[in-house]
């Protein structure tokens, strides 16, 4: 019997702003887990397992390590501008709550305050975001999927989108460039190439929206 293959799923522009309106509402930790989740184009593992010595600040990246990694394959990724400010914000916030090194990103629970944040509750605080921003389908793993689309449409190069995705094999990647349309370059490219540019700008705006309700 041949294996039936769905293509993953992605939001719509408006979906994704929906999202975007309800977690600008959201601590920092949960805003700039949100951002770096799409613009890293992090599995939820690789997100939660982040330490503060993965970061470069400096050159904007971040070191995924292969203990982190589906196919324990260690790469080094960018992350943009907007995303940097957030990421100073929490750190100041992080401060806070624990000034030792380690886990990037801790719980804040009476229960397990200062504790590595767990997997389970970082999917819990995606799930209440798509609740709220009706959009039930999206979870944990969207903003990777919704990434890699991004670049695929873009015009990045299969490989290079394999090297930032983490794939060991290509094919895997061959379902965002089919996702993304490419087969039809010329007519889906019109208009596309700033959309990656004009999502991370949109991701910016969380802390925007934040700060005005001050």
């Amino acid at each position: 019997m041949p294996r039936l293959v769905k293509l993953p799923w992605i939001p719509t522009e408006q979906q994704w702003l929906d999202i975007l309106a309800v977690a600008a509402a959201e601590p920092p930790r949960n805003r700039l887990m949100l951002a770096l989740a799409y613009d890293a184009a992090l599995r939820r593992e690789e997100l939660c397992s982040l330490r503060t010595d993965d970061l470069d600040p400096a050159r904007r990246m971040l070191r995924v390590r292969a203990e982190t990694t589906k196919n324990r394959l260690e790469r080094i990724v960018p992350y943009s501008a907007p995303t940097g400010v957030l990421l100073q914000k929490y750190l100041t916030h992080r401060a806070t709550i624990s000034q030792a090194r380690g886990p990037l990103f801790l719980s804040e629970s009476r229960r397990n305050h200062a504790d590595p944040l767990s997997l389970w509750t970082w999917s819990k605080v995606v799930r209440r975001i798509a609740v709220d921003a009706g959009v039930p389908q999206f979870s944990t793993h969207t903003t990777r999927h919704l990434c890699l689309t991004d670049l695929a449409r873009t015009g990045w190069e299969l490989h290079a989108i394999a090297t930032f995705a983490g794939h060991r094999s290509t094919e895997t990647t061959l379902t965002y460039i089919h996702l993304s349309g490419r087969e039809l370059a010329d007519k889906l490219a019109l208009g596309m190439n700033h959309i990656h540019s004009w999502r991370v700008e949109m991701l910016a705006r969380l802390d925007e929206q934040e700060t005005s309700r001050r």
